[in-house]
């Protein structure tokens, strides 16, 4: 029997987690925990995740994050599938690493997100293996109390759940979390001190998303209907002025490249598509479309130019395919 779709929201805030299967303690083994963190940073950055919270135990993790545009079954299945090539290539075994698919539940409540974030930055300490959770390495907890290189958690987004400016923010987060301590520089390492040489106080700058959900817990980003490989290439054609032979036809041109993988890049992180429903179209294999594909997604991330054009084709045929769809429907 086939797996039921999960229902995605864009915009909407989740609790992901999982572990490994038949218990194994495989984040403490080796590099995997920071395996897993540089796939996870990877993803956020391709994406378009916000991150509030996470934690890697010996046996699973903990994540609190906001969805971007791409589906998060495309975000975690390939987050996942990706640890899991690395970890038998490197111990030379093969079976399944994870117990299940992730399990992800949205959150539907403000209130609860202050909550989440505890649970997860305590795991820890729940589980006894620290007292303090700065102690703990693989989580997000110290990157909110002091500046780290590269956070995976989005600081300022979480510290305005707390309070306008770092110092406040970091306090009263300190102080939700594990109650009594009113002064920042407890929660310091030892090495840390002088406190006085702490990053300098400034507001915290909050970044709303592009899609959020409404009052009744709708997702207010683009609607995305479901579309075959071939209406999805014919419009994009017509949408960006290209022969639609022009576009499947051999060639390299620059524009032509640039178009192609444009447009299946897209096809793939944001409309539920693979590049299997394309191959026939280009007369390649399955491996060529998706080289194109990871070629698209790097563009789209280095350059600004291509990201614009992505967004707007991908503004375009939600508009468009939406408007047949109710058309069709009446």
């Amino acid at each position: 029997m086939p797996r039921r779709p999960r229902i995605f929201v864009e915009g909407g805030i989740y609790h992901v987690y999982n572990r490994f299967a038949r218990g194994a303690e495989i984040f403490r083994e080796g590099d995997e925990a920071e395996r897993f963190r540089e796939l996870l940073q990877e993803v956020k950055r391709r994406d378009g995740l916000t991150v509030f919270a996470w934690v890697l135990m010996s046996n699973h993790f903990h994540l609190a994050l906001r969805s971007g545009p791409a589906p998060l079954s495309r975000t975690l299945g390939f987050v996942q599938a990706r640890l899991s090539q690395q970890y038998n290539r490197v111990h030379r075994s093969t079976g399944p690493l994870w117990q299940s698919r992730y399990k992800a539940k949205l959150v539907d409540d403000d209130d609860y997100v202050n909550q989440l974030i505890a649970y997860i930055h305590l795991n820890p300490v729940s589980a006894g293996i620290v007292d303090d959770p700065v102690a703990y390495r693989h989580s997000g907890h110290h990157e909110l109390l002091k500046k780290t290189p590269s956070p995976l958690v989005d600081v300022d987004q979480v510290l305005s759940l707390y309070g306008g400016t770092l110092r406040t923010a970091r306090r009263r987060y300190v102080r939700h979390l594990e109650g009594a301590r009113e002064v920042a520089w407890q929660t310091e390492l030892p090495g840390r001190l002088p406190w006085w040489v702490r990053e300098p106080d400034r507001p915290v700058e909050v970044k709303r998303p592009d899609a959020w959900i409404d009052e009744r817990g709708l997702s207010t980003g683009l609607d995305r209907p479901p579309v075959t490989a071939r209406e999805f290439l014919m419009i994009s054609a017509e949408i960006l002025e290209l022969p639609l032979e022009v576009l499947t036809a051999p060639g390299s041109g620059h524009q032509i490249t640039r178009d192609r993988s444009l447009i299946l890049s897209l096809a793939v992180e944001r409309w539920r598509l693979r590049p299997s429903d394309f191959a026939s179209f280009f007369s390649r294999r399955n491996d060529v479309v998706s080289r194109w594909v990871r070629w698209g997604a790097l563009r789209r991330m280095e350059d600004g130019v291509f990201r614009a054009m992505y967004d707007k084709l991908d503004r375009v045929l939600s508009h468009r395919l939406s408007d047949s769809t109710l058309v069709a429907r009446e």
